[in-house]
This record gives structure tokens, C-alpha cells and sequence, in this order.
């Protein structure tokens, strides 16, 4: 029988992703204390301030000055999906929108049309380490709604599905549902103009969690015409199906194969990426991901024209209150929190 593990890549910085996912991203930050100004409470000398993406004593500061992230920049025909495993990212954008979340907290925000964001990574605590990890997955857009208006859903920490199993020795597999569906269990919806909302697309987000020697079965798909990559991404080794692993991999599988998965003597992590491809010609540059050149550079002369709504904030890397708990205040001035 063949092996329904179809191939494999190893893991870097940036991961290999397939249709409808243009794009996947670790980041694992162990950042010290912060300052008075929310930044390390450490020497920045030696660094590339402006684009520090070596991991210098385990962190980075990315595109951030004097706080680490990624300050106001622009987006066009496609999504963020943004899981914040531990720490915060403060949020603020074109249109007026802010939040600060973080803790299994999960941003899905729609572009469309075009938006301007900055992406902050607050370090709150003085006297302690401030460590940051989060994947930011970006979710192409069909051609009917590369235009869309830009849009942002939070899928609150406290609201996202934790789907237990116990394997017969007692041990335990934990799954997080971001999106799709899993044994009845679905999470909140992602934004109404996400290919993740359209009918027959099958688009599933997974963080499956499973204890030293647990074992659990990744059930086939609905549809067999998904593409479906299973990334191994922590743990020593692990075992799926046929194939036992000591290196953190992406395999893209079978979709209509159950995949046995079982963890060796430490615990391991897999995030699982689903989804039926759109199956249109992608045209990226940069920050724009549209179908054609012609729409790249429409989207460049819109942008330099209409800066995509203008930036209402007094600095390109804003950053809330110390004191301010997570919260979202969309564009039409709703605030949640969860």
C-alpha cells in the first residue's frame, strides 16, 4: 500500500504552503523585560534596527525601532490569519481599528480592497521575560473578492473549540479548531468575505497538541479535493502513518487517508493547513497578492494615491496603554473584549 504521506519539506523561517495558502510563518521570540517605552530592556547595539530578523539572543526586533514588529504597512488581495500563542500584538490600522490580543487569541483579518496595519509586539512586563509565538498564515482571495472592503474578525482565546482525546494508555491529544470543523466543533466565523466562508471550500486550521507517546488519528477528509499539510513543528520525534520523524517537517498527505500520529518520549505539536484550492493565477509582489501584472500595478498606483484610507495615527508603530487588557475597536467604533 502506497504511503499516504505524499511529500515532505523541512521546516525554516518561513514555511512551504499550497493553495489557497500563499504564505506561513513560526515566530518564537524569547524577549527579555521591557522599558519604560514597552521595548527590550536590553542593548540594541549590533542589531539592524529596521530589519532585524537574525535571532540574537533567541529574539528579534523585525522592522520595529524601539519595539519590536512590524509598523504600518499595506496589504492588498488577501488575508492574515494571525494565532498568538503566547504575548500580545497591538493592532491599529487605515481605518481607525485597534486591538491588543494575544494568549491563544486569533486575528483574521480580511484585506481586500486594502488596508494599512502595523503589527506591535508590546513587551508589558518590567521585571520579567516577555516571550512572544505566533503564526501568521495569509489565506489568498478568489478574484470576486480580492477587492472586497477590508475587515477584521477576533476569534477570542475563550471561544475557540478544544477537542480532547484519550488513547488507551491514558494519554491525551488536545486540538484547537481556528477553523473547519472537527467532531461537531466549530469555531467563530471567519470574515464573510474569506474563501474560508465560501461554501465547498473546506478550509481547516488546526493546532494539535499530543503528550509524550499519546496517539491519535488525523480523521480523512470530507472532500478529497483538499490540500492538506500537516506541519511537525516542536516536540523531539513523532510518527505518522508509516513515516517516523526526528526533524520538524511539512508533509502534505492523502486527504481522504486517516493519519495515525503518535508522539515519542516528549510531547509534540503539528498545525494542520486544509483547504479546497481557489485555482487562479496568483501575481504577488510584496504585500499585493492580486491574479494579474496589470492588477499589481493598480494596486502600487492606488496605494501611492489613496494610501488606502491614510494612516490616523501619530506614529507608523503605535502601541496602547501599558495598563489596556485585549480588546478590538472595529472600524465603525464597536469595541469587544473578550
Amino acid at each position: 500500500m502506497s504511503s499516504p504521506i505524499l511529500e515532505t519539506a523541512p521546516l525554516g523561517f518561513q514555511w512551504p504552503t499550497v493553495d489557497p495558502f500563499l504564505f506561513c510563518v513560526h515566530h518564537d521570540d524569547a524577549y527579555p523585560a521591557g522599558n519604560e517605552q514597552m521595548g527590550p530592556d536590553a542593548s540594541l547595539a549590533g542589531r539592524q534596527i529596521g530589519q532585524d530578523f537574525e535571532p540574537r539572543d533567541g529574539w528579534r526586533m523585525y522592522h520595529g525601532q524601539t519595539i519590536p514588529g512590524f509598523p504600518g504597512h499595506p496589504h492588498r488581495g488577501f488575508e492574515t490569519v494571525t494565532i498568538v500563542r503566547r504575548g500580545l500584538i497591538d493592532h491599529s490600522d487605515s481605518l481607525g481599528a485597534a486591538a491588543r490580543f494575544g494568549g491563544g487569541d486569533v486575528q483574521w483579518l480580511t484585506a481586500g480592497g486594502g488596508v494599512v496595519h502595523s503589527e506591535m509586539f508590546p513587551l508589558l512586563r518590567r521585571d520579567a521575560p516577555n516571550p512572544l509565538e505566533l503564526f501568521q498564515i495569509w489565506v489568498n482571495l478568489p478574484a470576486a473578492n480580492k477587492l472586497a472592503p477590508a475587515h477584521f474578525s477576533m476569534l477570542w482565546n475563550e471561544k475557540l473549540p478544544r477537542v480532547l482525546h484519550t488513547d488507551e494508555a491514558g494519554r491525551r491529544t488536545e486540538v484547537t479548531v481556528v477553523a473547519g470543523e472537527l467532531e461537531g466543533n466549530r469555531p467563530p466565523s471567519p470574515p464573510p468575505h474569506s474563501w474560508a466562508s465560501q461554501a465547498g471550500s473546506q478550509v481547516a486550521i488546526w493546532n494539535i497538541r499530543l503528550e509524550p507517546r499519546a496517539r491519535w488519528t488525523l480523521p480523512a477528509a470530507a472532500d478529497t479535493g483538499v490540500v492538506r499539510t500537516l506541519y511537525f513543528f516542536a516536540g523531539p520525534s513523532l510518527t505518522a502513518a508509516d513515516r517516523a520523524l526526528d526533524g520538524h517537517v511539512a508533509m502534505v498527505v492523502q486527504p481522504d487517508a486517516p493519519i495515525e500520529l503518535q508522539a515519542g518520549d516528549g510531547a509534540c505539536e503539528l498545525l494542520l493547513l486544509q483547504g479546497r484550492p481557489i485555482g487562479e493565477p496568483v501575481a504577488q509582489h510584496g504585500p499585493f497578492v492580486m491574479n494579474t501584472r496589470a492588477e499589481l500595478q493598480q494596486a502600487f498606483l492606488d496605494y501611492q494615491r489613496t494610501r488606502f484610507g491614510g494612516w490616523p495615527w501619530d506614529r507608523e508603530d503605535p502601541v496602547h496603554p501599558r495598563e489596556e487588557g485585549r480588546f478590538a475597536r472595529h472600524a465603525d467604533g464597536r469595541i469587544e473584549r473578550p
